[in-house]
């Protein structure tokens, strides 16, 4: 049997209420060292209060929580010195350059001087942040702050690092650049829990758990979840997707439909047989223009797909 030492993070029977509402409900992780392990859920699902409870800033009604070795629950503060929490929001000082706030925090988790030199010189390099030293964070755009506050999260080389959904509302190359970063941080050796809105970035993760309802569903790698996923599926494009959708939804076979910009992705049972189906049906409604392609899954098509498939009444 594995202890939970042998984990960067474990989790046993993690639970947790607010009044009246289950937030959380006996989530069990074990997270290996130098992984990049992704929550993914919807609003409501229990990821932000998962992360307080693992950060030692949220005490959990039932269960256990090792990070690093060290027992979250009993020495909290033992424990802040091997991990580094960043929340959605993230306290940067915006009338303090970007120098000032990492030498702040350095301050804060007591790096010496020379140490927070030569650790911000690291860091400022490796977020493209040097040129911009010497501005105020309250100055620097949404994906700057987003990787200063990284940079003030990792100025004590923790070995946890801890992220909320730490690309909502960044741009695309900022998005980019911060996971390069991530990478990076990866092969030094820093473990990596995350959670985040962005299916793309559900698949770059080493392994995801999949939350409704404050409870894990499902724990496992991206390429196996989508082996999970039961039925094939089928990317049909047209002019009107949506009344594709209206159509075929409900049509025999079909197990889902998911509207994905200008196309549906169509879950069925049965390709082979289902495919000349919906292109008749499809011609009797008058939609002569629709393409209908076999399709490789992506994580929002499998949260849809297993997440439903547990929550259908």
């Amino acid at each position: 049997m594995s202890s939970a030492s042998e984990f960067a993070v474990h989790t046993e029977g993690l639970t947790r209420s607010f009044g009246s509402t289950l937030a959380v409900r006996q989530a069990d992780m074990a997270i290996a060292r130098g992984e990049i392990f992704g929550l993914v859920g919807p609003d409501g699902a229990g990821k932000t209060t998962i992360m307080r409870m693992l950060a030692g800033i949220l005490p959990p009604d039932t269960g256990t929580i090792s990070v690093d070795g060290v027992d979250v629950i009993g020495d909290a503060e033992g424990a802040k010195r091997h991990l580094s929490y960043m929340p959605q929001r993230f306290g940067l000082y915006e009338d303090l350059t970007v120098t000032e706030n990492i030498f702040f925090y350095g301050e804060l988790f007591g790096i010496t001087r020379q140490k927070r030199l030569a650790r911000s010189r690291e860091l400022l390099t490796a977020a493209g942040l040097t040129p911009f030293q010497d501005r105020l964070a309250g100055q620097l755009s949404g994906g700057m702050k987003q990787k200063l506050g990284l940079v003030c999260a990792l100025i004590h080389t923790p070995r946890i690092l801890l992220l909320d959904e730490p690309t909502t509302g960044v741009d695309p190359v900022s998005r980019r650049d911060f996971w390069a970063i991530l990478y990076n941080l990866r092969e030094s050796g820093v473990t990596i829990l995350l959670s985040t809105a962005y299916m793309d970035e559900a698949e770059r993760c080493s392994r995801l758990a999949l939350l409704h309802a404050g409870e894990i569903r499902y724990c496992d790698t991206p390429e196996r979840l989508k082996q999970a996923m039961p039925g094939a599926l089928l990317a049909v494009t047209s002019q009107d997707p949506r009344a594709l959708r209206q159509w075929i939804a409900g049509q025999a076979g079909v197990l889902g439909v998911l509207l994905m910009g200008d196309r549906i992705h169509v879950r069925v049972d049965d390709a082979a047989r289902r495919v000349p189906e919906l292109k008749a049906l499809l011609a009797r409604q008058g939609i002569n223009d629709a393409v209908i392609v076999p399709a490789e899954p992506g994580i929002e098509d499998v949260f849809v797909a297993l997440i439903g498939a547990r929550t259908a009444p």
